[in-house]
Order: C-alpha cells, then sequence, then structure tokens
C-alpha cells in the first residue's frame, strides 16, 4: 500500500512538473509580421502579464511597458496586467502577440496641457493683441469701450468674464493634480498632436472668414472644441473692441456670477465624491451615491452630475454677453 502511494506522488509530481514546465514557456511575435521578437523559457506559472512586459522591456529598452500591447490574437483585445499566465487559454507554450502603441504620455500632462492652453489662448484675447483684432480705428471708437483691469471690476463685464474663466481652468489644473484618478496611466501622443492641430486649424478658419466678413459656423459637435478652440472662440466676442454690454447690466452680471459659482461648488463636489470611489489606488469600479454635502443630492436624478454642473456653467458664462 505504502509503495503504491508513493508512485502515486511520484506520478502526481511529474504532472505538476510536466505543466509547470508547459506553461513557463513564452513566445512572444510581432502583431503585424508574425516574427518572433523574443522567446521566454523561465517564466513563472503565476506569472502577470505586467510581469511580462517588464520582461519583454529588459530585452528591447525602447518599448517601455506603457507602449506595450500584449494580446492572445492579432485582433484581439489587449491583455490587462492583471491576468495570470496560467489562466489564460494557451497551450504548452503561450504565444503571445505584440503591438507598439507609438510615444505614450500621462493622462495628467494631457489635461495640463489641455486645460493650460485655455488660460493662455483667453489672454491674447483679453488683452487684444494687434494681431487678433488688428488696429481698426472702428475699434477705438465704440460708445461702449471694454473697461480695463484698473477700473472697478464690478462694472468691468470683460474683466470679470477672464476672472471667470481662469477660475473654471485653474480649478480644473488643481482637480488634474490633486483629485482625479485615472483607470489607465498613458495615453498615444500621436492622440493629443492630432486633436490640438484640428484646434488649431478651426480657429485660423475662423480668423479667416471674419477677415472676408463672411458668416463662420463652428461645429461644437467635436468635443476637442470645448477647449482651445471654444475658449478663443467665447474670447473673441468677450474681449472685443466692438463689445456691447449684457442687456440687463449688472443685475444680470450679478445672477450670473452667482449662479456660476454654485455650479462650479457643484462640480468639484461631484469630482471628490467620485474620486473617493477609489481610494489607495483602488481600480474597483463603484456606484456613487449621494452624500451629505447638497451638490452631491443631484445623483437622486441624473447619473454624472458633474457633467450637468459644467454645464450650467455653459449660459452663466454666456450671460457676459
Amino acid at each position: 500500500m505504502s509503495q503504491l502511494l508513493q508512485r502515486g506522488k511520484a506520478l502526481l509530481s511529474w504532472t505538476t512538473c510536466r505543466i509547470r514546465y508547459s506553461t513557463s514557456q513564452v513566445e512572444i511575435l510581432d502583431g503585424k509580421t508574425k516574427k518572433q521578437l523574443c522567446y521566454l523559457d523561465k517564466v513563472e506559472p503565476n506569472a502577470t502579464i505586467r510581469e511580462i512586459r517588464l520582461m519583454f522591456h529588459k530585452l528591447y529598452p525602447r518599448w517601455y511597458p506603457a507602449r506595450q500591447s500584449i494580446k492572445l490574437d492579432p485582433k484581439g483585445k489587449s491583455l490587462r496586467d492583471e491576468e495570470i499566465l496560467q489562466h489564460l487559454p494557451v497551450g504548452t507554450t503561450a504565444t503571445l502577440y505584440f503591438k507598439d502603441l507609438g510615444p505614450q504620455i500621462g493622462w495628467t500632462t494631457v489635461f495640463l496641457i489641455e486645460y493650460t492652453g485655455p488660460l493662455f489662448i483667453y489672454f491674447l484675447f483679453y488683452f487684444r493683441m494687434p494681431f487678433v483684432y488688428g488696429l481698426d480705428e472702428r475699434f477705438t471708437s465704440s460708445p461702449h469701450p471694454v473697461v480695463n483691469t484698473l477700473k472697478c471690476f464690478c462694472l468691468a463685464v470683460s474683466s470679470l468674464a477672464c476672472i471667470c474663466h481662469s477660475f473654471h481652468y485653474i480649478k480644473r489644473l488643481i482637480e488634474t493634480v490633486f483629485v482625479h484618478r485615472f483607470s489607465h496611466g498613458t495615453m498615444p501622443l500621436r492622440n493629443i498632436v492630432k486633436e490640438h492641430s484640428l484646434m488649431l486649424s478651426v480657429w485660423l478658419w475662423h480668423r479667416a472668414a471674419v477677415e472676408m466678413q463672411t458668416p463662420c459656423f463652428l461645429d461644437v459637435c467635436e468635443n476637442c472644441l470645448y477647449y482651445w478652440g471654444f475658449a478663443a472662440w467665447l474670447a473673441y466676442y468677450i474681449n472685443h473692441p466692438l463689445y456691447t454690454p449684457p442687456s440687463y447690466g449688472k443685475k444680470q452680471i450679478n445672477f450670473a456670477v452667482i449662479m456660476f459659482l454654485l455650479c462650479e461648488a457643484g462640480n468639484f463636489s461631484i469630482h471628490v465624491a467620485l474620486s473617493d470611489l477609489r481610494r489607495n489606488g483602488s481600480k474597483t469600479r463603484k456606484i456613487p451615491y449621494p452624500t451629505k454635502n447638497p451638490f452631491t443630492w443631484l445623483f437622486f436624478f441624473v447619473s454624472c452630475p458633474n457633467y450637468t454642473y459644467e454645464w450650467g456653467c455653459s449660459p452663466c458664462f454666456a450671460s457676459f454677453r
């Protein structure tokens, strides 16, 4: 009986070693050419995809982990970092496919660039650079000139609009650094280049249309225009030398400022509430619920109240015109 048990243990040990050996080999091929890039023969069965990325990075330093897309099939989805090799549907040798995602840029950097741009773009119009509005004499003879920041700011609508606009994006910059938590660490660098190239081209098209005295229509359906392009579009009219005060004067401005600040406070409160759902680097997706903060009670009615508050800022800012 004891001999039978020993043989059974030996057979089980041999089987286990065979399984361990068969799953400890990883072949990584190029997703396009199917050419073998590397062969890893000392990989633990419980190794994660992240660990395999690091091993691949040691062999190819130019392809850092964030730049790698590892797949089971060339046309399939990328494997997640936390997936374990022995739990994947692979044979005796795990064959994985590599795709270069291109140079990457951190999401924090992406939002810092997108939110810093409107600040500087708005100031170009606020200080009325000559290349923006030109030096036409009719721009200096308006019965309603834009009041500069040296005069009483409560009557300087353009200055107040500049303060609100700057506050909005400074708040966003602070949230990006201290509040927001991102599911993915990076994005392809080429995406931000394409995005801001489109913004610049739309603004140049608008300037050309104004100079030719032809109607200009901006397709606000493009989300990217909300930042760089839309900031330029707003600033152009609010800071224009021919700008006229709002129809209802100071009452309209006071109401707009109060509602604007409430919406900004609500937007910030929702961002903090969403950030609290992912403490300590957790990536678990949880359902947000209202808290003791009254601004979060909007969760009772809508799923994404941060966008509701952000939308509310738009008509408030438009009331400055």
